[in-house]
């Protein structure tokens, strides 16, 4: 994950849509903007981050902004126990319709062909 970020790719890649504000729900502080980082990152890298420093601090504050969090909340965010393996679960849950049409889309264009499934 590059470390430095232009506003323009900021807006381009990190923005939270409004379906994806909706799974915020009633999360608050270090919760909701865990939960947003953890969202979007997945949703850049088909991954979770692994732990809290592998997110570039602009990232953060780009994200806070956009839930109407401090960025300094994010350090509270409990990266290990039930609410961020419930986190991973919600996330992996609202995005699975659309993950694996973006993950065949990323390898056509890389000129890669999936493995075709055996009937």
């Amino acid at each position: 994950m590059r470390r430095q970020w232009e506003t323009e790719d900021l807006i381009d890649q990190w923005t939270l849509h409004a379906e994806e504000r909706a799974l915020l729900g009633n999360k608050t502080g270090a919760t909701r903007l865990g939960f947003a980082v953890l969202l979007k990152y997945f949703q850049r890298t088909g991954r979770f981050p692994q732990h809290k420093n592998e997110v570039p601090g602009v990232v953060i504050t780009y994200l806070a902004t956009q839930v109407d969090v401090d960025p300094a909340a994010y350090l509270q965010y409990d990266w290990q126990g039930r609410t961020i393996e419930y986190h991973r679960a919600q996330i992996r849950a609202a995005l699975k319709s659309r993950w694996m049409p973006c993950l065949l889309r990323r390898l056509h264009q890389r000129g890669i062909r999936p493995p075709m499934r055996s009937r």
